[in-house]
């Protein structure tokens, strides 16, 4: 009898774990993830359910958070070796380049002589990837009026890896290089081009961050609002602008697609390995996906002088969080910045994400193709308008799909 009833109980707690397991699995899968509610907003109140943090989980140990490699910019390239530390180490206090290439009076003109532009769209890009600029400035780089607004752009070089710095004598010598000719003809022609002499690879993104922030201090110091993001991503201008409406230049924001808990990656085989020599706590701080975020010209400034006294960090976005952290602020999450993309809906593996009837109710998507950006602008801008089920508004809650 006793034996009986222990085979019972052994049988029940077995189904008892297998469905744990199974629920457990099925929610991993699904990306269910737990949720902070975000810092209420100043001024108008968005309507709709309130915007989530992405959180990620902490993992096993020697565990690799998969998600958290999604969300670094995949340009400059990645590194394709170990990275020496030990080098970045002893070069970390080098944080002050010389700027090759300038567009001082970028903030000035479009009538509006005296007053900065209401929105500076700042693009951090490579020397090599003309075609991505291209499709940027065609498409939602525009500069001008946009719904009233002022709109400016520039795009954020270094020097290509192994190439001359000595911009100034090359010159004056007639020897420069055809990376040189032709970004100087690019920048005659579109007078967009913000270049600095350190090498732009994956790790000096930092460098472009601190090198931006200090630019735009000294010669755009009117300005309203800032967006900064990647030469892969699709912006919708006119939804941000709707957004900011709302908001005061003069009072501090930064919001984008915020992730918290992210967990240093100890695995040296990742392109993310931070050794903890370098960074020792268990997580970093609150931060905004480096793909695209927004921030007031108030924030700026604030920005600029934290992290000039920030010791740098070699991911740039959580770099800027850590500058974040010293100023005691709070990045905003907004579900309609879309830093990893649209995920694919576990429910409906059918549908297709890349549809402008998705885009037109968001702010930022990140990770397409210059043809992709090309083409979703086009689409969007069509002259008979989007044959969309549901016509509405951009969101303002967290991203559904089938509404």
């Amino acid at each position: 009898m006793r034996r009986r009833l222990r085979l019972r109980w052994d049988a029940l707690l077995t189904l008892l774990l297998g469905a744990t397991l199974g629920f457990l699995l099925y929610a991993q899968r699904d990306g269910v993830a737990p949720t902070t509610r975000a810092p209420r907003a100043q001024g108008r109140a968005a309507p709709g359910p309130t915007p989530r943090l992405r959180v990620f989980q902490i993992p096993d140990a020697g565990a690799v958070p998969q998600a958290y490699e999604e969300d670094t910019p995949p340009e400059p390239p990645a590194p394709t070796r170990t990275f020496d530390f030990g080098r970045y180490l002893r070069a970390k206090d080098q944080r002050h380049f010389p700027l090759l290439i300038n567009e001082p009076h970028k903030c000035r003109g479009y009538g509006a002589p005296s007053a900065g532009p209401d929105l500076l769209i700042a693009v951090k890009s490579v020397v090599a990837d003309f075609e991505r600029r291209q499709a940027v400035r065609q498409t939602w780089g525009t500069e001008g009026r946009v719904q009233g607004a002022l709109v400016r752009r520039v795009f954020l070089l270094g020097v290509p890896r192994g190439a001359s710095y000595d911009w100034a004598e090359a010159e004056g010598e007639g020897k420069q290089t055809h990376w040189q000719t032709l970004l100087r003809a690019e920048s005659r022609a579109f007078e967009d081009i913000l270049l600095w002499a350190f090498d732009d690879t994956f790790f000096n993104l930092t460098l472009k961050e601190i090198h931006f922030l200090a630019w735009a201090s000294a010669y755009c110091p009117d300005v309203r609002f800032v967006f900064k993001g990647d030469a892969d991503v699709f912006m919708h201008v006119g939804n941000l602008l709707e957004f900011l409406a709302a908001r005061d230049p003069a009072q501090d924001l930064l919001a984008g697609d915020v992730i918290v808990q992210a967990r240093p990656i100890r695995a040296q085989a990742s392109k993310y390995y931070i050794p903890e020599a370098v960074y020792g706590l268990p997580v970093y701080p609150a931060y905004a996906g480096g793909g695209g975020f927004v921030l007031s010209g108030a924030t700026l400034r604030r920005l600029a002088s934290a992290c000039a006294q920030v010791e740098l960090f070699p991911i740039d976005d959580v770099f800027l969080g850590m500058c974040l952290q010293r100023l005691q602020l709070t990045p905003e999450p907004h579900p309609a910045f879309r830093t990893f993309g649209i995920p694919q809906p576990s429910a409906a593996p059918h549908l297709r994400t890349f549809d402008p009837c998705f885009y037109r109710e968001l702010v930022v998507v990140h990770g397409l193709s210059a043809a992709d950006i090309w083409l979703m602008w086009h689409l969007l801008h069509h002259p008979h308008g989007l044959a969309c089920a549901h016509p509405r508004t951009v969101a303002t809650g967290p991203f559904q799909w089938g509404h």
